[in-house]
């Protein structure tokens, strides 16, 4: 194999290894986070994600592990990731703006009890940051997990989960294993 190759594998993981050691160090947002869906969830609300890119694969990757399951078997929980249904991001982008794609839909499908949870590697995506307000300007809990310094996007929830990194795939590494532990704690918290 090629040394520059086998460089760049070992570069890689020691850079990955190395933000989800930094992340180790600020746990309380991510309990936070957790405890916020577990009170969702217990009083009948519904867990809205968003997020655009990899960030909406995250948020389509967590709904179906709540709805489905994640490792335990146990009813199925309220979650709807808002970057799936083509027709209505194409008519709220054509009909207002781009930006409005998420804070349309959690005007709609939004209720006091229900937590919005907005995904940004950048911290400065505009549509994340317009639905976290609409979010919260309905009674809704906040929820944002970013990159970067957090950014508007941080600054626009109630809880903030920051993986600090300006390098998108990095971030969006650790951003997968927060998610699966937060999954994983409000299961067991839920399921037992």
């Amino acid at each position: 194999m090629d040394t520059d190759l086998r460089a760049l594998f070992g570069r890689t993981l020691q850079d990955t290894i190395a933000l989800h050691e930094r992340a180790q160090q600020s746990p309380l947002p991510v309990l936070e986070a957790a405890a916020a869906i577990i009170d969702a969830f217990q009083r009948g609300g519904t867990l809205l994600l968003f997020g655009n890119g990899g960030s909406a694969s995250d948020a389509q990757h967590v709904a179906a592990e709540f709805v489905g399951r994640f490792q335990r078997e146990r009813a199925a929980m309220a979650a709807l990731a808002l970057t799936t249904d083509t027709s209505v991001l194409t008519s709220i982008g054509n009909d207002y703006a781009f930006d409005r794609i998420f804070a349309r839909q959690i005007e709609a499908l939004g209720r006091t009890g229900d937590v919005a949870l907005g995904i940004s590697t950048s911290g400065a995506s505009l549509n994340v940051v317009a639905a976290l307000e609409a979010a919260r300007a309905l009674g809704l809990q906040t929820i944002a997990l970013t990159g970067r310094d957090g950014g508007a996007v941080g600054r626009a929830a109630a809880i903030h989960v920051n993986v600090p990194s300006a390098s998108t795939a990095r971030v969006q590494e650790v951003h997968r294993t927060l998610l699966h532990m937060i999954c994983d704690i409000v299961e067991r918290s839920i399921a037992g």
